[in-house]
């Protein structure tokens, strides 16, 4: 008993140390939007929400609106929008709880809520419709979008987008959260963070320093990392195929062939609904494109978008 109670201790001892060492505090709002917020307009008051919102390139050419994936932030698109916004207007936004935008007040992050925000989105900024480009998550509330309001879509472009279903999500049912997810709200080590971007990217040495910090910072704004547990935690996916084969507009999918997180192979169950889809296969580039080689993937982005 001695002995069990010696080892009992000794591990509490343990558990103290590593977590004391491996304590991740919150970054102060004030430091990340010194360093991250071009302009003070960009923060947006929609439904009570403070969004980051960057609204750039001239307002009388066609809209563009982008949204990122889970844990990211608008500066995903950072490599396109910069080029689009010579002739079209680009808007991307930080999904509530991300980046530098506020967690949603209500603790709603279901897909319908995010939808009403981003209709309420367009209202506020005076656009009636847009195209709509999303990567993973951001591309399954594009499609949903154009899904369910068609009247606002244009175009999308849909860069591995989520919403089949896959290990972990099942339709119906809200998926298992891991407690290494649950653990990061008070554990996240920059190397843990940096390993867990990796597999997005086809070629691992063009993931560099500046992308790895600006991640890790971001993830660190109050409250980020429990608005994402929480986004996670609500996920109810739905066999797509019904939505996806009402939706008229043209599809543009752009997929890495080295894509580790949503493989390619979905692609073929996209092409199978949607009336009007093209894909431009991405040789030797992952998860996120935009960010992994923005100038080599651009072109068909911006030929689909111009095209009449």
């Amino acid at each position: 008993m001695k002995i069990l109670l010696i080892g009992i201790v000794g591990l509490g001892i343990i558990l103290f140390v590593v977590g004391v060492w491996f304590w991740t505090s919150d970054k102060p709002r004030t430091e990340l939007q010194a360093r991250y917020l071009e302009r003070p307009s960009d923060l947006v008051d929609v439904l009570g929400i403070s969004l980051h919102v960057r609204d750039r390139g001239p307002r009388d050419g066609p809209v563009l609106i982008m949204m990122h994936g889970f844990g990211s932030s608008l500066h995903t698109w950072d490599g396109w929008a910069d080029e689009l916004a010579d002739r079209f207007r680009v808007i991307r936004f930080d999904l509530p709880g991300s980046g530098l935008s506020m967690p949603d007040p209500t603790g709603d992050y279901s897909d319908a809520r995010t939808l009403d925000i981003l209709n309420i989105l367009m209202d506020q900024l005076g656009i009636e419709k847009a195209a709509m480009i999303g990567n993973s998550i951001g591309g399954r509330l594009a499609w949903q979008m154009a899904a369910k309001f068609p009247e606002r879509v244009t175009k999308l472009v849909l860069v591995s987008p989520d919403g089949y279903a896959s290990h972990g999500f099942d339709y119906g049912k809200a998926p298992d959260v891991p407690i290494s997810i649950t653990l990061m709200r008070y554990f996240l080590p920059k190397f843990l963070l940096k390993m867990s971007l990796l597999p997005a990217y086809g070629d691992p040495s063009r993931l560099d320093t500046d992308t790895v910090d600006r991640y890790y910072d971001l993830m660190l704004a109050p409250g980020s990392r429990q608005a994402l547990i929480h986004r996670m935690e609500q996920t109810v996916l739905v066999d797509p195929d019904p939505l996806l084969a009402t939706i008229q507009v043209p599809v543009l999918l752009v997929w890495g062939e080295k894509d580790a997180m949503i493989p390619i192979s979905n692609a073929a169950d996209y092409q199978r609904v949607l009336h009007d889809s093209t894909l431009v296969r991405l040789e030797g580039l992952g998860h996120v494109p935009q960010e992994e080689a923005p100038a080599l993937t651009l072109p068909p982005v911006r030929a689909f978008l111009e095209r009449k």
